[in-house]
């Protein structure tokens, strides 16, 4: 796996975080950042199962924020998807 890319991921997770907690107090909010933070831990253990089950479980809570997932955040998400897939994970459920 390569770490670059891993490593990058991770700093897209961190962003997204970041990102998520300055919205406005939205219901799902704060259990969309327990799910990147979970992701991230995942990343950072090699756990493919867990990092394809966030992966599932961070968009469809993209999706759910009222009126959609901010544009920003969405990038960053779909970059943090690349850079896994880009470092060996698989992220979704074929």
């Amino acid at each position: 796996m390569k770490d670059t890319e891993r490593q990058q991921a991770r700093a897209g997770l961190t962003a997204l975080a970041a990102g998520i907690g300055d919205l406005p107090e939205i219901e799902g909010r704060g259990a969309l950042v327990e799910e990147i933070e979970a992701l991230d831990r995942a990343v950072g253990a090699f756990h493919m199962e867990a990092i394809r089950f966030r992966m599932y479980t961070v968009d469809r809570r993209l999706r759910q924020l009222p009126g959609g997932a901010p544009e920003a955040l969405q990038r960053t998400f779909d970059e943090v998807r690349a850079a896994l897939e880009a470092a060996g994970f698989h992220t979704r459920s074929h």
